[in-house]
């Protein structure tokens, strides 16, 4: 994904932050159609802005119409990312949910992932079962509220922003006009 390969090619420490994304949408999820009931949404044509996106930056995507809690997953990932495999989680987390159609607010669901990329599945669900990252996601969510982040993806440098799914070269002109140093060729 763009975030690894920024990292590769650019001398960043990136670091990704959870945001309370529909807090309030319970575990078994809702159709999309009952988020945006009284909307005039035209949910083919977001689909296939989202499918355009996705191919653009390289992502598998085959859509959703039904939306769920991510406030586990982003506790697990937080988890993951203390192991060093927050980018795999991340991965599988968004392959589970946009070409699966997962349930990622599930725990057996949850710790299948953590175990497809290498983590404890045991060590997943107890994390998942005693909370034991709710408050470092309870202080990101705070932080994208001081720093008025409203969708994701958001992406701030320094004081420039990203904010939606870009194709890779908007980051590198993002990186290029803040001076962030490319890293040597291997």
């Amino acid at each position: 994904m763009r975030i690894e390969k920024l990292r590769s090619d650019y001398e960043i420490s990136l670091r990704r932050r959870a945001f309370p994304l529909h807090p309030d949408t319970p575990e078994e999820g809702i159709p999309l159609e009952q988020l945006f009931a009284g909307r005039a949404v035209d949910f083919e044509g977001m689909a296939q802005r989202m499918k355009k996106a996705a191919a653009e930056a390289g992502l598998p995507f085959t859509g959703t119409n039904r939306l769920y809690n991510t406030r586990l997953a982003q506790e697990l990932t937080l988890w993951a990312e203390s192991k060093d495999r927050g980018d795999a989680l991340h991965s599988a987390l968004f392959r589970a949910y946009f070409v699966d159609g997962l349930n990622i607010s599930s725990i057996p669901i949850l710790a299948e992932l953590a175990s497809s990329v290498g983590l404890s599945r045991d060590e997943a669900s107890d994390v998942l079962q005693t909370r034991a990252f709710r408050s470092a996601v309870d202080a990101d969510w705070e932080l994208s509220a001081e720093l008025r982040i409203t969708a994701v993806p958001t992406v701030i440098l320094n004081q420039d922003r990203l904010v939606g799914a870009y194709p890779y070269d908007d980051f590198v002109q993002l990186m290029e006009s803040t001076g962030v140093k490319r890293r040597p060729a291997a």
